[in-house]
């Protein structure tokens, strides 16, 4: 019913940029905080950066300064701005949205099939 659809990782050299986006789409009524987590080989997921429905932000120390994370409410879109991409920061990225399907029914969580991000040195 409802899906998460992410774009934009890919190749890029140390100090380049990439700017990642994760449209929601299907039986939506609202939806609530929109997250990018990531996931190393060999190594847990983490939260990078999140951005709630009222305009809050958190992001993980690592990336302060140079990721941004933005939405467009009319598009159920949320973005990932990077810059200055380390090797560090190489990992599958994974957009995160609570939703509401109605109005009536509680909040859920679902996941992107996550994109592939690749930073070489």
């Amino acid at each position: 019913q409802v899906q998460l659809v992410e774009s934009g990782g890919g190749l890029v050299q140390a100090g380049g940029s990439l700017r990642l986006s994760c449209a929601a789409s299907g039986r939506i009524f609202s939806i609530n905080a929109m997250t990018w987590y990531r996931q190393a080989p060999g190594k847990q997921r983490q939260l990078v950066a999140a951005l709630t429905s009222g305009g809050s932000t958190n992001y993980a120390d690592s990336v302060q300064g140079r990721f941004t994370i933005s939405r467009d409410n009319a598009k159920n879109t949320v973005y990932l701005q990077m810059n200055s991409l380390e090797p560090k920061d190489t990992a599958v990225y994974y957009c995160n949205a609570h939703i509401q399907i109605t109005s009536l029914s509680p909040t859920r969580d679902y996941w992107g099939q996550g994109t592939q991000v690749t930073v070489s040195s």
